[in-house]
């Protein structure tokens, strides 16, 4: 590996606020959202991190940000550090931030699921549902759902967001708006799953965050269809009936079963080869979806 991880950031002079995986600084000039190398399981933060996680993620939103504008408004500004100001550029954020818009959040995480998988399968297997949704009997782990389903859930600051139903969605934040983001999750989700097919990747699920804008309209914000808001499948490995490899985290969470950790924190922290196996998954992710070479390896 040719870079180490870049675990925190400290700007000066600006406002930060600090999530699981990315810094955040108010800048007058909108928000700058830094993708740090930080990597989560089970909801704890490891003690190392990624190399170039955080740069995968960034290019891999500002690629679909790009390529879905014509389906909806975003909140991206700029990946450029020349429109930074001076005392915010720096080598270490190149390729790994956004600059962009303020916006008020919708309280609601939008997840489609096009494939029953995780959370989905666990309810399914007890009630024959998802999120409340009936499905038809005799489905396996796995399977492709007859069409895509919108979940919502609620955005939960620490801790796992509880799924709910439409209707709960509805309640916290409006039955016009909730109709409108429904409709567009599932239209962005099929243009996300059916360009991913193409290249060889499975988009099982995904979740999608919005926002209003400064004249109140709605607009995609947050990461888009990125390894950690997403489950990407490779097609040609696909065999339902199973848990299926993924394009994500999925040998961190490996590791942490086989040595047992209870999930709580703190972690132990991750071999060599976990990290570089896990950055080549990401990177391939990248590659895979744009075609184009990472150009940070």
């Amino acid at each position: 590996m040719k870079s180490t991880a870049l675990m925190t950031t400290s700007l000066t002079g600006y406002p930060k606020r600090t999530g699981k995986v990315r810094d955040i600084y108010d800048l007058p000039q909108g928000l700058l959202i830094i993708a740090t190398d930080r990597i989560s399981a089970f909801d704890v933060v490891m003690p190392n991190g990624v190399p170039d996680k955080g740069r995968v993620l960034t290019q891999i939103s500002a690629f679909w940000f790009e390529m879905l504008a014509d389906t909806m408004p975003h909140h991206l500004i700029s990946t450029s550090l020349d429109d930074l100001p001076e005392d915010a550029r720096s080598e270490e954020i190149e390729g790994r931030f956004m600059l962009c818009k303020k916006t008020d959040v919708v309280p609601i995480e939008c997840v489609v699921r096009g494939y029953l998988a995780g959370s989905g399968w666990q309810e399914y297997k007890r009630s024959g549902t998802v999120c409340g949704i009936k499905l038809p009997k005799g489905l396996k782990e796995s399977d492709k759902l007859p069409e895509p389903i919108f979940t919502p859930a609620t955005k939960a600051e620490t801790g796992h967001d509880e799924n709910i139903s439409f209707e709960q969605a509805c309640e916290i934040a409006g039955q016009d708006v909730m109709t409108v983001l429904r409709d567009k999750s599932l239209e962005i989700y099929e243009k996300g799953r059916q360009y991913a097919q193409q290249r060889g990747i499975l988009l099982a699920d995904t979740k999608f965050e919005f926002g209003r804008g400064e004249d109140g309209s709605l607009i995609l914000i947050d990461e888009v269809l990125t390894p950690d808001s997403s489950r990407f499948w490779p097609a040609d490995q696909y065999k339902p009936g199973k848990g299926q490899p993924s394009f994500d985290k999925q040998f961190v969470r490996d590791y942490l079963d086989r040595v047992k950790f209870d999930r709580t924190p703190p972690a132990p922290p991750l071999p060599a080869d976990v990290v570089q196996k896990t950055r080549e998954k990401y990177i391939e992710a990248y590659t895979r979806l744009t075609g184009k070479r990472f150009e940070w390896e």
